[in-house]
């Protein structure tokens, strides 16, 4: 399990050796065709920041090679917002005073319809608070089975899961799966997962081997961007995504750096990232990994999103909801966080197809012209 490794790495070693690079450092780590963990460090470290623009053309150039002019769209879909946990930065926080609801099928059925005159997606993500007791796997699985009629691809956010577990829903047709560590950093991990399944760290880190074990085609993975030093958080993960690739190397692996976005929790950041900074660290995933999938959400700026689409970025969601039922059944209810990127799929679509990018709605070997459906 890979807490067993993580245990051999010293956080705060880490952060020294990241701050430590140098000039040299990171022109060694630009000329190398194979990159290791400690490339990677002198990629995101201030020493890199003068050669944004030549870590620019790195990624675009291996994006180009890897993923052509493709943008993989995909859309989430929250069908509760019932949560036993008490994260202190999420508006899904148990002792948050709101309406929680657990969608019926009629209503996911409802939200599937409504999604699918939005922009033909084919790539759901069904989104869950954790509370396994009302809305666990066999309610995830009949969501899973309700959604084969509407879309080809389907993935889950939800609450790790046995091995048995995750393998019973791939039985239902689920193809992949998303989870966030939050971050990597144990000895602050309950500060801000106090109660709570979630406050179990090793259960958390150790649920990607579980997705591994049970033969899930894909495995995205992210840190959250505003809890801690986010360099050190990054590097954890770039660890963590070589030890998936070697241990479970038939999968396909995804990487997600969402910045904290307001939430009903009133959680302030502890650490803000910047636009240049997202930049530099989405530039140095894709010399490190020239075939992990990057992601960008709904949480970054139209702006943000439109120009890194064409230097590394390779899937986005598009009018996302964040609150349960919030493209039909609900549309005003609570969201777990605000987005940024309003903009509605057509608007999405338009704005990627003058930049010279293709969304796929399907996958990547299927282009579906937007404007004609």
């Amino acid at each position: 399990m890979f807490s067993e490794e993580l245990e051999k790495i010293s956080w705060e070693q880490t952060t020294h050796d990241i701050y430590s690079k140098t000039d040299a450092d990171v022109r060694r780590a630009l000329a190398k065709d194979r990159l290791d963990v400690e490339d990677f460090k002198a990629l995101i470290s201030p020493a890199a920041e003068p050669y944004l623009e030549v870590m620019a053309q790195l990624s675009r150039k291996y994006t180009m090679e890897r993923f052509g002019k493709t943008i993989s769209m995909f859309i989430p879909l929250y069908i509760t917002n019932s949560c036993t946990n008490s994260c202190i930065y999420c508006g899904f926080n148990h002792n948050n005073p709101m309406a929680r609801t657990i969608l019926t099928e009629e209503e996911i059925v409802n939200e599937y319809k409504a999604i699918k005159k939005l922009a033909p997606f084919e790539n759901l993500l069904l989104v869950t608070g954790e509370n396994p007791a009302a809305a666990g796997v066999k309610y995830i699985g009949k969501a899973l089975d309700l959604a084969k009629p509407y879309f080809s691809n389907l993935q889950i956010e939800v609450m790790p899961l046995k091995a048995e577990e995750y393998a019973e829903l791939v039985d239902h047709g689920l193809n992949g799966v998303i989870c966030f560590q939050e971050t990597y950093n144990k000895a602050n991990y309950n500060i801000y997962h106090p109660r709570g399944m979630k406050s179990k760290f090793e259960w958390r880190l150790n649920g990607f081997d579980r997705m591994g074990q049970a033969g899930v085609h894909k495995i995205g993975m992210g840190v959250l961007i505003g809890l801690e030093e986010w360099r050190t958080d990054v590097t954890m993960m770039a660890h963590h995504l070589r030890y998936l690739q070697k241990t479970y190397w038939k999968t396909k692996y995804s990487v997600n750096f969402p910045r904290m976005r307001p939430s009903e929790s009133g959680f302030q950041p502890n650490v803000v990232m910047t636009d240049r900074q997202l930049a530099q660290l989405t530039f140095a995933m894709r010399i490190f990994d020239h075939d992990v999938d990057i992601s960008y959400s709904t949480r970054e700026a139209p702006q943000v999103r439109d120009n890194m689409a064409t230097l590394g970025v390779t899937t986005m969601s598009a009018e996302s909801k964040t609150e349960p039922g919030g493209y039909y059944t609900y549309p005003q209810a609570l969201e777990q966080f605000h987005v940024s990127d309003e903009r509605t799929a057509s608007e999405v679509d338009t704005a990627l197809r003058k930049l010279g990018r293709e969304p796929v709605y399907k996958d990547w070997d299927q282009c579906f012209d937007f404007r004609q459906n």
